[in-house]
């Protein structure tokens, strides 16, 4: 997926998706309506992965559901995030999260969302992202629909 940033010469070559789980792709450990559709859509253009704390413990179970590779993080989570983020190529990634420990991935990927849903999102996080929505299925049609993202992000 290529997106070009009018204004600022900024051309994103983006290859990956890193998905955040709770408060970002599911409630309370269950999967938002509609993201299994949306990612399906963008399998073809993105590396989808899953990476989560797993507080609620359902994370091995919606990634199979979806069909994408599930990474539990340990405790801080952030430094295992941001090591995961790093051996896949921030510079070719989008991160979708919400938490505290998504503050260093939102960051540094090439392009971020934070999610402020249902179960609220981090200050931290939600300083450190390229783009604030108000839940995933929103996020993902920004990347089903890149034109939006420019028409943000642009100077």
């Amino acid at each position: 997926m290529e997106i070009l940033l009018p204004g600022r010469d900024i051309k994103l070559e983006l290859k990956n998706l890193v998905l955040d789980m709770n408060g970002t792709i599911t409630v309370d450990g269950e999967l938002v309506p509609g993201v299994d559709l949306l990612l399906e859509a963008l399998k073809p253009r993105l590396n989808i992965y899953l990476l989560t704390s797993d507080t609620m413990g359902s994370g091995a179970a919606v990634a199979d559901r979806l069909g994408i590779p599930f990474f539990k993080v340990g405790c801080p989570g952030g430094e295992d995030k941001m090591d995961f983020l790093n051996t896949i190529g921030a510079e070719e990634s989008i991160v979708i999260g919400n938490g505290y420990n998504d503050r260093l991935i939102l960051e540094k990927a090439a392009l971020s969302m934070v999610i402020m849903g249902a179960e609220g999102c981090s200050g931290k996080a939600l300083q450190a992202a390229d783009i604030a929505v108000g839940s995933i299925l929103t996020a993902l049609e920004l990347l089903v629909n890149p034109l939006r993202i420019i028409a943000t992000l642009r100077d």
